[in-house]
């Protein structure tokens, strides 16, 4: 009846009942037993006795696991890409992996057991989706739109819009092609070697 855009807004009016020391320490105790016990084994249950919390109390402030969950991951992300602005697109990109490195090498199973779980369960894709990855795209573009309107990339760039695809390949298909976690080196070369001359902006390691 109100559309999504009104249930995100009723979602944050429910969560505003919680103070930011109680909401900090749910989202911690959600991602500690994803690592523990994975998506599928993780249960309303566990999470109310790790909060000393009333089950009552987590559906009617998250209203299902998967809201719980995606709103866990976005809420203890490492970075806040609304916080990045070092005045060049590599700049950016490269205090992006700056900032994930050590969360990177922790989370790299827990994401992909969450990667796979979603797969599988339609309501979690759908919770990442509008909870977390809408709004980092979103900011993501911002970090983009900055890029244009500095000069640095033409807004007629085709590749502009795969940027994000790009991205994630990086992360994806380093394990399996080369069986190494995706660190920190590894993302500044793809930056500068893939990225950057997909949108026609050099860098120092540019011929």
């Amino acid at each position: 009846m109100f559309g999504k855009e009104g249930a995100m807004q009723a979602l944050d009016r429910r969560r505003s009942r919680l103070s930011p020391e109680r909401e900090s320490e749910l989202y911690g105790a959600v991602m500690g037993l994803l690592t523990e016990v994975g998506y599928d084994a993780l249960t309303m249950d566990a999470v109310a006795a790790r909060t000393h919390s009333s089950k009552a109390t987590l559906y009617r402030q998250w209203k299902s696991k998967p809201q719980l969950v995606a709103t866990a991951l976005r809420q203890t992300k490492p970075v806040s890409l609304e916080n990045i602005d070092t005045g060049s697109l590599r700049g950016d990109l490269r205090e992006m992996v700056r900032c994930g490195d050590q969360a990177r090498e922790r989370d790299a199973a827990l994401m992909r057991g969450l990667a796979l779980a979603a797969h599988q369960n339609p309501d979690l894709l759908e919770a990442l989706r509008e909870l977390m990855v809408k709004h980092e795209l979103s900011a993501f573009e911002t970090v983009l739109g900055r890029a244009v309107d500095r000069g640095e990339v033409a807004p007629d760039r085709p590749a502009l819009r795969y940027i994000v695809h790009m991205l994630v390949g990086a992360f994806t298909t380093r394990l399996l092609v080369e069986a190494q976690e995706p660190d920190a080196a590894y993302l500044f070369d793809y930056i500068d070697a893939v990225i950057l001359p997909a949108l026609g902006v050099r860098s120092p390691a540019s011929p």
